[in-house]
């Protein structure tokens, strides 16, 4: 998954964990609803003065919008297994 793909999973993951709407992010960030919603798209790169912007109004570090999901490994993956009975 490309950069801008990451960004814009964590960036609809951390807005709607928090209950926002785009409307709202781009009042507390000072962006345009559009742009919010194309970034969440992927369909733009923004710099990295309004990643600072968006995660400000998020309440997050920068980098959490940029981090990668892991797999999970063998092992994490073998706990959730479920038991046949």
């Amino acid at each position: 998954m490309d950069l801008k793909k990451v960004m814009a999973v964590n960036l609809r993951r951390a807005r709607h964990d928090r209950k926002i709407t785009q409307e709202e992010l781009a009042a507390r960030s000072g962006l345009s609803p559009r742009y919010v919603g194309a970034i969440e798209r992927a369909d733009v790169s923004p710099s990295v003065t309004v990643l600072g912007r968006i995660a400000d109004a998020l309440a997050i570090e920068p980098g959490e919008l940029l981090k990668r999901s892991r797999p999970p490994t063998h092992e994490s993956a073998s706990r959730f297994r479920l038991k046949r009975v």
